[in-house]
């Protein structure tokens, strides 16, 4: 029983060597194809000096460029010209509000990416003026709401939409105040 075991596990073992090695050694330069290689061009001189693992994520990043259409290469060249501007320590803030993003349920970032769809199809200026109150909120206010928030249910921030856009200016201050008082350490 023991011996048979052992024959299964070496011959799982046997069958998914080629793919260990294949992913020790990276990918050859001469294995791209002819476009992979154009896009890639400048790694050429230093494509055996990248570990394995960046060589997989840059013919990765070749293939999905050429599945592309003209509109998503012209947008994706946009955002990596806006990634490129950014400095170091913003890259990094990015970084790790993408990777809590990637932890959240797939539930969470679904809604998450239907606001983000909803708030970029506003008019530029309706953007702004939300923009503007929100970098015009202390920070203990704006750490409260999204608190608040996040405790809610979709129905309930639909329903707090619909509320608060009937409310007046005072009205609206007067809930901040009660909120903050609420909500204050």
């Amino acid at each position: 029983m023991k011996t048979s075991l052992l024959k299964s596990i070496l011959a799982i073992c046997l069958m998914l060597l080629p793919v260990w090695a294949q992913a020790d050694s990276g990918v050859a330069w001469d294995a791209l194809s002819e476009k992979e290689r154009t896009i890639l061009k400048r790694f050429e001189g230093k494509w055996d000096d990248l570990s394995p693992q960046r060589q997989s994520q840059l013919e990765r990043g070749a293939q999905r460029w050429l599945g592309m259409t003209a509109e998503e290469r012209k947008r994706a060249g946009k955002r990596l010209k806006h990634w490129r501007g950014l400095s170091d320590e913003q890259r990094q803030w990015m970084r790790e509000r993408f990777k809590r993003f990637r932890n959240l349920p797939a539930d969470e970032r679904e809604q998450l990416r239907k606001m983000y769809k909803r708030f970029s199809q506003l008019p530029e200026e309706k953007r702004q003026q939300i923009i503007k109150r929100w970098k015009s909120m202390p920070p203990e206010e704006r750490q409260a709401l999204r608190k608040q928030l996040s405790r809610m249910t979709p129905e309930q921030r639909r329903q707090f939409r619909q509320r608060w856009k009937s409310m007046s200016p005072s009205e609206r201050r007067a809930m901040r105040q009660r909120f903050m008082r609420r909500h204050a350490h």
